[in-house]
This record gives structure tokens, C-alpha cells and sequence, in this order.
């Protein structure tokens, strides 16, 4: 994903969106095509959490915590800090609870 800083609009439906940020809204989406992504974002909709504590409340690796975890700092939707030998995660910002929690009502409808 490109590191831009969008402006957020409504778009109208005569309107159209920018080609470069139809694919990086693609390549957004496809971070959240992965249910294990999905469920380490909602763990972490409650606060930091340490790599262990994720997989305990997910019952999976370390490991394979790791690897998505990767996955969502390089697209900018966690951050993390470091505290003593632990690496602290915690959402990138409330734009990434928004998604889920529109995504979330458009799929109970």
C-alpha cells in the first residue's frame, strides 16, 4: 500500500475515484481478507497487547501470530513499541475499528 494521506469525501455516484487509489483500496482489502487478521484487529480494539497475550486469546503460535502481524504493520493498520524484549501492538488508529465496525454491520444485514 502507498503511504498517501487521503482526504475523506462521499463520493457521488457520477463521480470518479482516482486510479491509484482504486488499487490501494484493493490492496486494503485484501489485508482484511484474512479472518486471523480480522480477529488480531479486534483483539486489539480493547488496547495493547504483546504477541503471546494475542495468541492466547486467539488459541494459535506465536509464530503464526507473527506472520500476520507482519502483514498488518506493513499495511500501516497496527503500530507497535517496543517494551523491554516485548513488542507492544495496538491498532494504527480508529479509522482501522471503523472499517471493521461498518464492515461488521453491512455483513448482519
Amino acid at each position: 500500500m502507498n503511504n498517501h494521506s487521503y482526504e475523506v469525501h462521499i463520493m457521488e455516484t457520477n463521480e470518479f475515484i482516482d486510479e491509484e487509489i482504486v488499487y490501494d483500496l484493493a490492496d486494503l482489502f485484501k489485508v482484511f481478507s484474512d479472518s486471523t487478521r480480522i480477529r488480531i484487529l479486534v483483539a486489539l480494539f480493547d488496547g495493547e497487547l504483546c504477541v503471546g497475550e494475542i495468541a492466547q486469546r486467539l488459541e494459535m503460535s506465536q509464530t503464526a501470530i507473527s506472520h500476520q502481524l507482519r502483514v498488518l504493520k506493513q499495511n500501516h493498520l497496527i503500530r507497535y513499541r517496543r517494551d523491554g524484549k516485548n513488542m507492544i501492538y495496538s491498532l494504527a488508529d480508529n479509522h482501522v475499528k471503523t472499517i471493521i465496525n461498518c464492515a461488521t454491520e453491512h455483513v448482519e444485514e
